[in-house]
């Protein structure tokens, strides 16, 4: 059974998608960006505080599902720029200190709302 998640603590959808959707113990997060979900707005400062505003917003939907980062098993990066792929990399991997998921990481023309970063996430309980 399909189960839809969704928290005031992480940015609502900017399209016809669901922040993250539960199914048989596997939560599908969608690509989260930037956004502050206090302000709606993207916040200011480079590919650092992108990458962590994107974390802390995988975190909230993590943890409104009942879910943490031990339990991800695989991450999609995207990026506006390589160049901004080892800034990316050590906030991402401050969040995945031990047994970090499989990963891809792609550098892209163009992102939602002009942001340096898009990280979609799957976790397994």
């Amino acid at each position: 059974m399909k189960r839809i998640i969704s928290t005031e603590n992480a940015p609502g959808a900017i399209g016809p998608y669901s922040q993250a959707i539960e199914v048989n113990g596997t939560l599908y997060i969608s690509g989260q960006v930037p956004v502050n979900p206090a302000t709606g707005k993207v916040v200011e400062g480079g590919i650092t505080e992108q990458t962590e505003q994107v974390m802390k917003n995988i975190a909230a939907i993590l943890k409104e599902a009942g879910y943490q980062f031990s339990d991800v098993v695989k991450s999609t990066c995207l990026l506006n720029d390589m160049a901004n792929f080892k800034a990316m990399n050590d906030v991402y991997g401050s969040y995945y200190k031990e047994n970090p998921p499989a990963r891809a990481a792609f550098a892209v023309r163009e992102l939602p709302l002009s942001v340096m970063v898009e990280i979609e996430t799957i976790a397994v309980k």
